[in-house]
């Protein structure tokens, strides 16, 4: 008796894990699934603000360059709207006219605008198309149980390819490693990701470059929206004698 119950055991042990295998194998099948469903075609109102910073050179000769701004932005069946505040537009006409009388004053509020381009703000109140397409073009790699903010979660790891730098500049490349990786719930909704790229190479015979890419994200779900809640993005770029640093921080609230 002793020993059936030990076979038993072994069999129903043997089944637990086949189960656990295939849960845990069709993660990216309900990360698909749950970008399916979430196509955020009901209307929605929100405000994404955007904090930016550059410097350009080392030393005391580098160039810093900062901003902030904030929009309104109202999406639904009829596409995005994007709404500028009067304030908001009356600041950035007096840092165009401060701009005429001295060209080299900074205008960090039109700084800061040009980072809110319409593909940039659509990803923040319906950001699983992009997501989709971005996992669409790199290589699934693995999934693994995990935990974000302490709670229990899936992390499936995608590659890139060499694929994500343009043609023209893939034969200057000598190093190339890049990846996603996506936090997801139990029912395949996206926590967070993190995407990055770090590459060498050298052009022209004597100059080398590198380059760091890394951007991470927060979601949130608001009816049939995936929102994009929180946007960090840092890269760090180097080649030629140049050296270029950019933090970029978008943030969604949504509005009644």
């Amino acid at each position: 008796m002793q020993r059936r119950n030990g076979v038993q055991w072994l069999v129903l042990g043997g089944l637990f894990s086949v189960v656990c295998g295939t849960a845990r194998a069709d993660g990216l099948a309900d990360l698909n699934a749950a970008l399916a469903r979430l196509q955020g075609q009901a209307p929605i109102k929100a405000q994404v603000e955007s904090k930016t910073w550059r410097r350009e050179g080392e030393g005391k000769e580098a160039e810093e360059d900062s901003g902030q701004a904030t929009v309104a932005v109202e999406g639904g069946p009829a596409g995005l709207q994007v709404l500028y505040s009067k304030d908001l537009l009356a600041k950035v006409e007096a840092e165009q006219r401060a701009k005429v009388k001295d060209p080299k004053g900074k205008t960090p509020i039109g700084f800061a605008l040009g980072e809110m381009k319409a593909s940039e703000l659509r990803s923040m109140v319906s950001a699983a198309d992009a997501l989709s397409r971005e996992i669409d073009e790199a290589v699934f790699s693995g999934e693994k149980m995990d935990s974000y903010k302490g709670k229990p979660a899936r992390l499936l790891s995608f590659t890139l390819s060499l694929d994500k730098v343009p043609e023209k500049d893939r034969k200057y490349v000598k190093k190339f490693d890049g990846g996603i990786d996506v936090w997801i719930a139990a029912d395949g909704t996206p926590l967070a990701s993190r995407f990055h790229v770090d590459l060498s190479g050298r052009a022209f015979v004597v100059v080398s470059f590198t380059q760091k890419t890394d951007e991470t994200r927060q979601y949130g779900v608001s009816g049939d929206h995936l929102l994009l809640l929180r946007k960090e993005s840092k890269s760090a770029m180097s080649g030629a004698g140049e050296k270029v640093e950019s933090r970029i921080v978008k943030t969604l609230q949504l509005q009644s």
